[in-house]
């Protein structure tokens, strides 16, 4: 007999599948889907804004395509492969250049049938349905005389370029199952607005935010410190056309302030940062663009430290400096030190932390202007429903920054959360960001600003940001971030094995998967007996003299994982008529001895919770405790 409960789900269950032959049916092709192989997993970190890179390594999912196409097409050249991959990746640009339609569309058939071995026909029909000629193309992954035939018609009525089209869409779409993203899509790059138009498209991706994202989704939920830090982030790399264009978000008030308090004043500490790393490139707008950085980061500096002051508990007291400067030094840890720049009009000595009239004037439209913002609290609202603090997935564990640690390694309680560690304060501070955007507490938004930047947060995983010196003390060694014993101790195994086990994982398939911190030239991004993976995808430009790479992107498929490394993206210009493509190293470093089935996969244990429910409403049919529904 039927609990009521069961009986009320069975019922619900019973209107999807109205009959005893629809619910073997189901349970039929959930049967065969268990035994598919496992979907390709992509993980992608730190892009930072670069949205070219970005398509291009999504594009070409970090070769997956290319590996597909070497081992179709061995006997062609170099050469050959390589335009055949790019018409995949471009076919925009490249479907025009094509002289042999009848050959390229089925060597792209061929690469098709190859990626839709692991998916089901109903999925792979799906993704046909989305172009005009889904029922044509379905009918070439079955070759016979009737699709050559078909080729051919369709070539001479001037259709074999939209067909190719087609095709290099549908093989893009299905090479990759799962997107994960470690983090960082905000600052530095020009165009964060263009990656997240693309995320929200895709039907399965999942989001670990990185510092740089929780500084956003603080600043669209109205904090005036998270706005300041995205604007003066921004200001940095000259990134404001998206803030402009793709948020309509005007900034022009900010430059009338700017120009009018800071238009005579010292300007070189503020200038933005040049194309390569430490080197200013000054134009004609930089001024403006200088007077406005340092608008902004008076004003931040301002809102920091009122949040430090009301919330002792982050321990943050030494990041109080505007009351430690007198003429023209400031006094940090007992030293006095010269500051490049100490023209600041608007701090009152006497309250050096208390925004001005004007200052508050302009922060307030500031905050009316990120919050009413329809496209950027779209791609905030969907960060929030696809991201979180840390994710799981296939035994896999995914985060941006660090687990804070102690000295001895041990999990490190932190005050700004209560004195959570490990699981807990991840999972504290996942409901808090959550509680900051859709409440609006002040608390909760102090904490978000907090996870941007505050002492050993797990998302910074520093004991603190160093801007301020950076800027206006010529002494590298008051610049040092100091991080969290967390990356001292990262290449333990033992170290890492206690991490998953925090997290309920455990057995030689579990994994770390980190962001936030570039690969080193010479290091290698395999750590801790192959139980921790960092991949920051090395996108921004700032970093490729310390990386000497475009970084790492790692792909997890049914064969076992393997990690790429990529060259620095020349520009789409290059990747069209050069047919360049990035990925200049694989290395496999974890195999499977059979391949992996979904039965295997998080995905798998749902099918499988599935199949029991269905058998036990095809249970309730046969024994009459529910009635079948009569179709007409």
């Amino acid at each position: 007999m039927l609990t009521e409960n069961e009986k009320k789900f069975l019922s619900a269950k019973s209107e999807v599948y109205l009959t005893r032959e629809s619910v073997i049916s189901k349970i039929l092709k959930l049967s065969g889907e268990l035994y598919l192989p496992k979907g390709t997993e992509h993980f992608l970190s730190d892009i930072h804004g670069e949205y070219e890179a970005f398509s291009h390594i999504r594009r070409s999912a970090s070769g997956v395509i290319r590996r597909k196409i070497d081992r179709l097409f061995s006997s062609l050249d170099e050469g050959e492969r390589a335009e055949l991959a790019s018409l995949v990746y471009y076919p925009e640009y490249k479907a025009e250049l094509v002289r042999d339609e009848e050959s390229a569309i089925k060597r792209l058939a061929s690469v098709l049938r190859e990626v839709c071995r692991k998916y089901d026909s109903e999925k792979v029909q799906r993704v046909l349905s989305h172009g005009d000629y889904g029922d044509i193309i379905y009918s070439l992954l079955y070759p016979t005389d009737r699709s050559d035939t078909v080729i051919m018609r369709a070539v001479r009525l001037g259709e074999g370029k939209k067909i190719i089209s087609e095709l290099s869409r549908a093989i893009r779409a299905l090479a990759v199952d799962r997107l994960h993203i470690v983090g960082d899509i905000f600052d530095r790059g020009a165009r964060p607005d263009k990656i997240l138009d693309e995320l929200i498209t895709l039907e399965k991706i999942d989001i670990a935010w990185g510092n740089h994202d929780v500084l956003w989704i603080g600043a669209a939920a109205g904090s005036t410190a998270c706005i300041l830090g995205s604007l003066f982030n921004s200001l940095s790399y000259r990134n404001i056309d998206f803030i402009e264009i793709g948020y309509g978000i005007s900034l022009r008030p900010l430059a009338a302030f700017a120009e009018e308090i800071y238009g005579d004043s010292e300007l070189s500490s503020f200038h933005p940062k040049g194309d390569k790393e430490g080197v200013n490139i000054l134009g004609d707008g930089d001024r403006l663009i200088a007077a406005m950085r340092k608008a902004v980061a008076v004003m931040m500096w301002k809102s920091e430290g009122r949040i430090i002051k009301k919330n002792p508990s982050y321990g943050m007291e030494e990041r109080l400096l505007l009351d430690k400067i007198s003429d023209g030094s400031i006094l940090i840890n007992g030293k006095y030190y010269h500051l490049a720049d100490s023209d600041f009009p608007t701090v009152d000595k006497g309250a050096p932390y208390v925004l001005t009239q004007r200052e508050k004037e302009l922060c307030d439209y500031l905050t009316l202007a990120y919050k009413s913002s329809e496209k950027l609290q779209r791609h905030i609202r969907f960060l929030l429903k696809a991201g979180g603090m840390y994710k799981i997935c296939n035994r896999n564990l995914i985060f941006h920054g660090a687990i804070p640690l102690d000295e001895k390694g041990d999990f490190l309680p932190l005050g700004a959360v209560g004195g959570r560690s490990g699981r807990a304060l991840m999972d504290f501070c996942d409901s808090a960001v959550r509680d900051g955007y859709f409440s609006g507490n002040e608390r909760a938004l102090d904490l978000i600003w907090f996870l941007w930047c505050g002492r050993n947060s797990p998302l910074s995983g520093r004991e603190k940001i160093t801007t301020f010196e950076r800027m206006l003390i010529d002494d590298e060694e008051i610049w040092k971030e100091p991080r969290n014993p967390y990356y001292e101790v990262w290449n333990s195994a033992a170290l890492a094995e206690k991490i998953l086990l925090e997290f309920g994982l455990s057995g030689v398939r579990s994994h770390i998967i980190n962001g936030h911190i570039p690969v080193k030239k010479g290091e290698s991004p395999i750590k801790a007996d192959g139980r921790l993976i960092l991949i920051d995808g090395g996108f921004c430009h700032a970093f490729l003299g310390r990386t000497g790479i475009a970084g790492y992107t790692l792909i997890y498929n049914s064969e076992g994982m393997r990690i790429s490394a990529h060259a620095p993206f020349a520009g789409l210009r290059e990747a069209v008529s050069r047919n360049a493509d990035i990925v200049h190293d694989t290395v496999v470093f974890e195999t499977s001895k059979e391949e992996i089935k979904v039965i295997n996969t998080d995905e798998g244990k749902m099918i499988l919770e599935e199949i029991t429910d269905l058998m036990s409403l095809l249970e309730a049919y046969e024994s009459g405790e529910i009635g079948e529904k009569q179709l007409f």
